[in-house]
């Protein structure tokens, strides 16, 4: 049989394995013995060495935490990167944050104080054109990637009761604290009580006169996420100049962490174990206010929202001068708040910590084949085709968007384990597809539709076993309680990990920058830029990284032999 031709048995195995409807007509072509080079066109050799890769421009949306990761390791992981971050506000804020961006020098990738206010992708100039304004002036970008970074709760939500405009006195969200308040000798009313309300009024109480605390739902309260609570202090932390003694302390506090998991699991000893362990542990720290336990103890399990650590919480609430009100509110008046029982309460001060958007939603339209997924993740708000919930596909991004990732957004993190940990593997996860794009001639690369439906199948059938599944709101379900499953993985934090070591390339479709769309075009003219120095006459080139001192001890390290693309 000629070189160029294929048997009809070979054709018919072929389609049946690929039953698409392009591959009609290649199989009709193969069976009239068409030579394969009608069907795919030669090659014009593209004249570069294969490691000399195009500079690609990527753009990150947000210089939090999330954000200076990517800022750290994306120009360590992806060559000839072009990266920006864009980050609304004029500075970090934070030690933290600008001691570790200085540390990894990602502050030169940082533009402050420039907001997108629209990303629309082109697919005329396969590129990302971004809208953004800096000091009033609003200005286009284009990038050949887009990665949204704007974490879980950068968007403060202030309670939307009738009044609240009207109120007199002193009104503010928690996440933009007033430095300048003072809150000594005054009454203060503090709404809401997840994480951040239960920090602030056991301070609140032993400055201000009187403080009532508002919250409309129960919460199951906890000592410390590790089991104990932890100050600051002269030897009370081991210092950083003490290595090993650091390192066993890092590692106790999150080895801790990684050990939930069980306690989401719907009916399971652990999890009955937690709701005896916080019952009592909430008894015995409000004593005789027996009142107060059955005002607080929910009648759902311990995690089916985030657990609350709320260290001298309960004790401050049993105070003479706090007050613990469960009725809901109806509005805001001039002087404070009045309540659904035609009661009324004058304050000097309002403190809503009333958390943020929990929707997922992007906070700017990111649009892209007419969907506009600020719209479209939202319940009731996008057309009636669109989903109403974040719809990704592994956490990472969504199926229709070129180009696109998102780092710390639905479905991104795990029951256990730390922040910092899943936002370093999820930035990695994003560096391997940008390396992948950048080396290999891929012009885009989005997220298929089918892998994504899976993924949501997944999900949808992995959070009934869980607690999460029960009826309470929480960031879990976007506010809804009862609602889907959106705001973590499905599975323990070690499990989100392990997931997403290793892109599942076929999860992804492809176009490619060589006007034919030949796959292989990113080969160039068959050289490296090491064997153009070395024709040129250049030495001390290193053609053998691999080889260490451990080749010749005999201590290799078999596991990691060649895995590192850059040893080549």
């Amino acid at each position: 049989m000629a070189p160029h031709a294929v048997s009809v048995t070979q054709a018919d195995s072929a389609l049946t394995l690929d039953p698409q409807p392009e591959k009609a007509s290649l199989k009709q072509s193969i069976v009239n013995h068409a030579p394969l080079r009608t069907l795919f066109p030669p090659l014009v050799i593209e004249e570069h060495p294969i490691d000399e890769v195009p500079r690609l421009k990527v753009v990150v949306v947000g210089a939090g935490i999330a954000g200076i990761n990517a800022g750290a390791l994306l120009p360590r992981k992806v060559p000839n990167i072009d990266l920006v971050i864009l980050e609304r506000h004029a500075d970090l804020g934070g030690t933290w944050h600008t001691n570790v961006a200085q540390k990894y020098d990602t502050e030169k990738h940082i533009r402050y104080g420039t907001s997108v206010t629209r990303a629309d992708w082109s697919d005329e100039k396969s590129k990302w054109v971004l809208k953004i304004v800096t000091n009033g002036l609003e200005t286009v970008e284009e990038a050949d990637f887009l990665i949204t970074a704007t974490g879980y709760f950068s968007d403060p939500r202030l309670p939307n009761y009738p009044g609240r405009d009207e109120y007199e006195g002193h009104l503010v969200h928690s996440s933009l604290w007033d430095p300048a308040f003072d809150p000594a000798g005054k009454r203060v009313a503090v709404i809401g009580n997840g994480a951040s309300g239960l920090q602030i009024v056991p301070q609140l109480q032993k400055l201000s006169s009187h403080v009532d605390h508002y919250a409309r739902s129960k919460t199951w309260i906890a000592g410390s996420f590790t089991g104990e609570e932890l100050h600051r202090g002269p030897g009370r932390t081991p210092p950083p100049q003490d290595p090993e003694a650091y390192l066993k302390h890092r590692k106790k506090l999150e080895e801790a962490s990684f050990s939930r998991f069980s306690t989401i699991i719907k009916g399971g000893p652990t999890n009955t174990q937690s709701k005896e362990t916080f019952t009592k542990l909430m008894s015995n720290r409000l004593g005789d206010r027996t009142d107060l336990l059955e005002k607080i103890t929910p009648d759902y399990s311990p995690n089916c929202r985030r657990l609350t650590p709320g260290p001298g919480y309960l004790e401050a609430i049993t105070q003479p001068n706090v007050g613990y009100i469960s009725t809901p509110i109806s509005k805001f008046t001039k002087t404070g708040i009045a309540l659904q029982d035609d009661t009324t309460h004058d304050y000097d001060a309002i403190i809503c910590s009333t958390g943020a958007d929990t929707t997922f939603a992007p906070h700017f339209p990111v649009v892209s084949n007419g969907i506009n997924l600020q719209t479209a993740w939202r319940p009731g708000v996008g057309p009636e085709h669109q989903p109403g919930f974040p719809d990704t596909y592994l956490g990472i991004g969504a199926p229709q968007f070129p180009n696109f990732l998102q780092i710390l957004d639905p479905n991104s993190t795990g029951l256990g384990g730390t922040i910092p940990r899943a936002i370093e593997t999820q930035v990695t996860y994003a560096a391997k597809i940008l390396r992948k794009v950048s080396t290999q001639g891929i012009r885009t690369i989005t997220l298929s539709i089918q892998a994504t439906a899976e993924f949501r199948a997944y999900c949808e059938s992995f959070f009934p076993r869980t607690v999460m599944s029960e009826n309470c709101s929480s960031w879990y379900n976007g506010g809804i309680a009862g609602g889907r499953i959106h705001g973590i993985w499905p599975g323990s934090g070690t499990h989100a990990v392990l997931s997403r070591r290793d892109p599942r390339w076929e999860d992804f479709d492809y176009t490619y920058r060589n006007e034919h769309g030949n796959r292989f075009a990113w080969f160039g003219n068959g050289w490296t830029t090491k064997d153009v120095k070395a024709a040129d006459g250049q030495e001390d080139l290193n053609f053998t990284p691999y080889l260490k001192v451990e080749s010749v001890t005999g201590d290799i390290d078999l596991k990691a032999l060649h895995e590192d693309g850059f040893d080549l």
